[in-house]
């Protein structure tokens, strides 16, 4: 497994374990064991694991297996484990949101996590429209110099939101976004300041949901109701792509490519992402570890010239996404954004505002 030092004393696999499909709030049909299973993904050199306060259950789930790991295998085996969480304000509490509030979720994931610093926190702010988002990282940055904290990172922030932070005084050091062969925004102009300014890039949704796979090629175009939300959202994907005419031709010169170099078609198109200018690692949604392999492949497979340029010859006939980094799916009421879950943390009682908690107790 290829491992990536994003500052001195900090190093990551360059293939991230992702938590959301671990997530009750996703799929009821998750992992009986998952502490093993991420035994198993450590132990295979993916020691990076990501999560968020809004997966329900999954920061808790980590937290049991550092505990576990550090029993196995000793505190120089854990040291090398990294844990990249985020700070998912609920929508409805943007408008009322203060100190108090970040500070209660971040405990929360410490206590979740078991953890005395959290690796990465990061943030995520629903609707731009909504002030004091920057105020908020500027808290969050507060309890990093408090210690909680070692580094802070964002989500689904474009390259204009991402400066405005850092000029305010956040040290913002890696992003997280949604970045595949079927949706390139962050090529507009992310990856480029983010090479400037030294910003780590975190890649979700490199598969598309599961469609760039096997089981979608020579399918015919699926219908609603999909088995589960990340299906629905990647569909709109596809559809602003170009259609699933020319979804089906990228799965089919994907899936020579795969033949090529024996494995398979979600390999291809996540090595594809990770051999992409600036982008430090790519997030592997896997609900246990019956895909591992794959997943161990994905930093080691070099694509050919030949590889690539097939690739590309579809991708020249694509429709561009429009708008930056996230801006279809800030929409509320558009397609994207309709669709969304946006007061996870409320509706599971998990991190709620100070006076809804009170109302509970």
């Amino acid at each position: 497994m290829q491992r990536i030092s994003l500052s001195p004393g900090y190093e990551i696999s360059r293939v991230i374990r992702g938590g959301w499909q671990l997530s009750a709030s996703h799929s009821q049909s998750v992992s009986e064991d998952p502490v093993s299973d991420m035994i198993a993904f450590a132990d295979a050199g993916i020691t990076t694991f990501d999560c968020a306060d809004i997966y329900t259950g999954v920061e808790d789930a980590i937290g049991a297996f550092r505990d576990t790991y550090l029993g196995l295998k000793g505190a120089e085996a854990l040291a090398r484990i990294r844990v990249h969480t985020k700070f998912v304000p609920d929508l409805a509490v943007l408008p009322r949101i203060d100190k108090a509030y970040v500070t209660n979720v971040i405990d929360t994931s410490l206590r979740r996590l078991r953890m005395e610093r959290l690796d990465i926190v990061q943030f995520h702010w629903w609707n731009i429209d909504v002030p004091r988002w920057i105020e908020t990282a500027l808290w969050l940055e507060d309890l990093r110099r408090e210690g909680k904290l070692l580094r802070i990172g964002g989500t689904n922030f474009d390259t204009s939101q991402v400066m405005a932070m850092r000029d305010a005084g956040v040290p913002v050091s890696s992003m997280q976004v949604q970045y595949s062969l079927l949706d390139r925004r962050p090529e507009k102009t992310l990856i480029t300041a983010a090479r400037e300014n030294g910003i780590a890039i975190f890649c979700y949704g490199t598969v598309a949901g599961g469609f760039l796979g096997e089981r979608w090629l020579g399918q015919p175009e699926p219908k609603a109701p999909f088995e589960n939300r990340s299906l629905v959202k990647y569909k709109l994907i596809i559809d602003e792509f170009g259609g699933w005419d020319l979804f089906q031709e990228l799965l089919r010169v994907l899936e020579g490519i795969a033949r090529h170099h024996d494995t398979d078609i979600a390999t291809v198109a996540s090595a594809a992402v990770l051999a992409r200018p600036g982008v430090s690692a790519v997030i592997v949604g896997a609900r246990n570890r019956a895909h591992l392999a794959s997943n161990l492949r994905i930093a080691s497979l070099e694509l050919a010239p030949q590889d690539l340029q097939a690739i590309n010859a579809v991708l020249a006939r694509s429709h561009e996404i429009q708008g930056d980094v996230y801006a279809l799916e800030r929409d509320t009421t558009g397609r994207h954004g309709s669709i969304m879950k946006y007061n996870l943390n409320s509706e599971g009682k998990t991190t709620a505002p100070r006076e809804t908690a009170q109302q509970n107790q």
